[in-house]
């Protein structure tokens, strides 16, 4: 009975003894084989349809197999050591560019002008650089204070509800009737009472943020256990004390999902208002790129916008570990 519980305990560790065999190469190596590939396909297969010429491109896709090479050396060491988890992704993705490559410069199974090559994509970095920064700097000149906005008005109103009972049966109806109602809805609205383009459009964003963070943290304030309150003012703090040190400390995890919640609504109404009637910015960028039928532009512009609001998302998730170092992290991001 002790041999065989032995061996079962022997064969269980066997994968934990093993893994670190291959873990300090193989992800450099598969990947930098799939970034080889890629280049492969695009510096020597031959175009069948008109594209620019793909030599940067092949120089990007051998730098990247290059290194993953060098990592494959190296081991998941020092700088190297994100590589260890997020080796199979770079892999994936050389996959995808190749895969993009063929089906559209190589084989024109996409016809053009929809679907341009990975080259047309890259060249808008370059000969595109300044327009394309400039619609970045517009959006962020509106998100940033119609979020901030948004975010102090309606984490200040949640606390009022969820705090008074006057300010809860005042405000309920409100967010019951007019929190539903898409905020791009108000358009015409905020077009005819603001004076510019720029105000309404961050009172549209204000407003996707304000209602998601005011019930969420309502909801925060009222589940703080009353207990807490009773022996604050038993020990004679004031109200003021038990909101500073009790309620907003208490209520933060729901306030935090209130603020993703605003922050992706936010990144909705931005688009969509700069579409409608700005004169610069990504979703006036996305406009502007579809007319002309610069489809290139377009995916670049997407591409922009992926990074840039997920650099944002991991920023504010960064902020919540912070504010909540006591509470365990249970989404990553």
């Amino acid at each position: 009975m002790s041999d065989l519980t032995g061996q079962a305990a022997g064969s269980a560790a066997l994968p934990i003894a093993v893994r670190p065999v291959f873990r300090p190469w193989w992800p450099g190596l598969v990947s930098g084989l799939a970034w080889a590939v890629a280049a492969a396909v695009t510096g020597l297969l031959p175009d069948q349809v008109r594209a620019p010429v793909a030599r940067p491109l092949v120089e990007l896709e051998g730098a990247v197999a290059i290194l993953s090479g060098l990592f494959a050396l190296i081991g998941p060491s020092g700088w190297c050591a994100p590589l260890a988890s997020h080796g199979r992704r770079v892999a994936a993705l050389g996959v995808v560019v190749a895969v993009w490559e063929v089906v559209t410069a190589k084989t024109g199974w996409l016809p053009l002008p929809f679907f341009p090559s990975p080259q047309a994509v890259l060249d808008v970095y370059r000969i595109d650089f300044a327009r394309l920064g400039h619609s970045v700097i517009s959006s962020l000149l509106l998100l940033f204070p119609g979020f901030g906005l948004g975010a102090l008005s309606g984490f200040l109103a949640g606390l009022a509800m969820g705090w008074s009972p006057e300010a809860r049966y005042w405000g309920h109806p409100v967010i019951r009737l007019l929190g539903p109602l898409p905020p791009i809805a108000w358009l015409p609205v905020a077009l005819f009472v603001f004076p510019t383009i720029s105000a309404a459009s961050i009172f549209l964003i204000a407003l996707a943020t304000a209602f998601p963070v005011a019930v969420l943290t309502a909801s925060g304030v009222m589940l703080v256990d009353s207990r807490l309150y009773d022996v604050g003012r038993t020990l004679g703090a004031s109200d003021g004390f038990l909101i500073r040190t009790i309620v907003i400390p208490a209520s933060l995890p729901h306030v935090f999902v209130g603020l993703f919640m605003g922050l992706g609504a936010s990144f909705i109404v931005l688009i969509v208002a700069e579409m409608l009637g700005a004169k610069a910015g990504l979703g006036w960028y996305l406009q502007w790129a579809q007319g002309w039928a610069a489809y290139a532009n377009l995916y670049a512009a997407l591409a922009v916008m992926s990074v840039l609001f997920s650099g944002l998302t991991m920023a504010l998730f960064a902020a919540r570990r912070h504010a909540l170092r006591w509470n365990r992290e249970t989404v990553q991001w």
